[in-house]
């Protein structure tokens, strides 16, 4: 490997899904969702290398069909960062991005602007997303997670719960947690040791593993949407996001 590849985006790609089954495969718009967040991820400025992780056959054979570089891996992980564990383990590389594979509206921008965080920081190791709350809707669903920060932009606390509780403003502002990560890759390593959390076993996320252990994960803030695909309605609201945007010939 050149080098010069200081970046890698990894995809990792789970055939099997308890709440919308074969979810990767599924069409939109004549083409399977695990193609069009290649294809977001592909525009990405300082992604060196980008990968799919897979566990199957299926998800290896539709990918390759569409040109991405896949590699093969355990169908045994409990967790996308143990599939890139794997994926990246004899690959030199510094930084990895973990790129949700249900989220076709990803922006490549977000994409960069993690990247660059870790580039630009040798401190910080471990660095995520989130977006301001536009959809009041969102704020006391419990499958959208919510995130509040300190002055500096480092993560306090995420939550399915509404943070911070405003004893006296109802019109508060809400940050929802975007799941896609950049580390370095020392410290991937380090997160998928660490042991599983009691924070983490209350809120089920992953991410309060590394927090309670006491590591600092940078949040930067996006303007983008984006929407993960864990059902029907996810899948026909996607749809008809990217049908309108076809129809006015916009890029995402």
């Amino acid at each position: 490997m050149p080098n010069n590849i200081e970046v890698i985006g990894v995809i990792p790609a789970r055939y099997q899904s308890t709440r919308l089954p074969f979810k990767l495969t599924r069409e939109i718009l004549g083409k399977p969702l695990i193609q069009w967040v290649w294809e977001q991820a592909r525009q990405a400025r300082l992604l060196d290398k980008l990968l799919i992780a897979c566990d199957d056959d299926k998800i290896k054979e539709i990918a390759e069909s569409f040109g991405a570089e896949v590699m093969m891996t355990s169908a045994q992980h409990k967790s996308g960062t143990d599939r890139i564990g794997e994926a990246v383990r004899d690959i030199d590389i510094k930084i990895v991005v973990n790129i949700q594979a249900d989220e076709p509206l990803l922006h490549p921008s977000i994409i960069d602007g993690l990247a660059q965080t870790l580039l630009s920081d040798s401190k910080v190791q471990i660095a995520t997303v989130r977006k301001k709350i536009e959809n009041k809707e969102e704020i006391n669903n419990y499958n959208v997670v919510k995130v509040i920060c300190d002055k500096d932009n480092f993560a306090i606390y995420f939550s399915r719960h509404p943070i911070p509780y405003y004893r006296d403003n109802t019109n508060g502002v809400y940050y929802k947690h975007l799941g896609i990560y950049a580390y370095t890759k020392d410290f991937l390593y380090t997160f998928k040791n660490l042991p599983y959390s009691y924070l983490e076993h209350a809120e089920k996320l992953e991410q309060l593993r590394p927090l309670e252990a006491g590591y600092k994960i940078k949040v930067i803030e996006t303007r983008f949407e984006s929407i993960g695909v864990d059902t029907e309605s996810d899948l026909a609201k996607v749809e008809m996001i990217l049908k309108e945007k076809s129809i006015k010939n916009e890029k995402l």
